[in-house]
This record gives C-alpha cells, structure tokens and sequence, in this order.
C-alpha cells in the first residue's frame, strides 16, 4: 500500500462516535487499500463526554487491507500525548519504534506542522488552511511535494460528501519511510489536529 501516491481518506458516518475510523481507498479504482482506527482506550472513552478529545491522549491505528483486528497487517500507529497547548505527536513502526514525529506551531491561523524524521531534522512542513480545506506538504525548501484536499476532479469526486473526507497526492514516489511519514501527516490533518 505504501509503494503509491494517491490516496482517498473516507471517514465513516456513525451517530456520537467517539473514536473515529477512516477507509483508505484508490481513488481511481475505489478499492480499499487500508483502514485507520482510533484506539483511545475505554477510560479516554469515557473522558471524551466531559473533557475536549483534542487534549487526550490518542492513537490511531493504520492497516493494510479491511481488517483492523488482525495486528499482523498493521503499516504504522500515530499517537498522540496529552496536552493543553502544542500536542506531541509521533509515527511508530508496528515493534512501537519512532519513525518520526510532528512538532506543530502553538498559535497561528490554519495548520502548520513540521514533520520530523526520529533524530529531529526536518522532512517536511504540512500547511494550510482549514476553511478551503486545503494543504501542502512542502520540502525543506520549501517545495511543494504533495497536497491534501477534498477538491478533486477525478473518479472519486462522487466519494466526497464532506470535509472529512480527502484526498492525498504526492508528486513523486518517496522512499517508505517517507510516505509512511507523509500518509501519516495526512490522516493525521484530521484525526488528530481537527477533532471535535
């Protein structure tokens, strides 16, 4: 799944969820590549109801195929730490090693991120906006090496029936590391920076 760069991220629709899960799909061929999951833990559960989830601890969870209860298929996890300010976010292998991390800005308008690899240097910067819904992954040079939008004039263009659903394209095809750093910048716009 890793070895591609377009993705379509679908959020499925449920009545007071409290965690979220995402389809990760082919935007051509609508076949399911992956699914993420939210894993927050029952007592994060419960904790949602009274306090703001976007200062919880979370984790999502990102599968190969359709199945999230087989551990066997899983690409990468993104967790999130408790906070009341910047949120410390990192990308782990399936053995919960850091492949990365994201270090966001604490006041500004929009969304801005760095993404970091696990020594701390720079691989790239997600920007943008979230009333056009909007973004860019940029190199340290600020070049743009990918987007993530809902506007999309492809064959998914159909799938698209709100903001949390998107799509991501990287221009060229990155090393493994790199996109899973990137797939997971992407899903992370959303499930960990935009929850509600």
């Amino acid at each position: 799944m890793l070895n591609r760069k377009t993705f379509f991220i679908r959020e499925h629709v449920g009545a007071l969820k409290l965690a979220n899960t995402y389809d990760i799909l082919d935007p051509e061929t609508k076949e399911q590549l992956g699914i993420a999951k939210e894993k927050p833990g029952a007592l994060l559960h419960v904790l949602r109801f009274f306090l703001d989830k976007r200062k919880l601890p979370t984790t999502v969870k990102v599968y190969e195929g359709s199945d999230p209860k087989n551990e066997q298929n899983l690409l990468f996890s993104i967790k999130r730490e408790f906070s009341f300010f910047i949120p410390k976010v990192s990308v782990r292998d399936p053995s919960g090693n850091v492949v990365g991390r994201f270090k966001s800005k604490l006041f500004g308008f929009g969304i801005s991120f760095r993404v970091l690899d696990p020594t701390g240097k720079d691989m790239a910067l997600v920007k943008g906006d979230w009333k056009g819904w909007n973004f860019s992954f940029l190199d340290s040079s600020e070049k743009e090496i990918g987007t993530i939008t809902k506007k999309w004039a492809g064959v998914g263009k159909e799938l698209f029936t709100s903001a949390d659903n998107y799509f991501i394209a990287l221009n060229d095809q990155p090393e493994p590391v790199v996109a899973v750093l990137l797939l997971a910048a992407g899903l992370s716009v959303d499930t960990v920076y935009n929850e509600k």
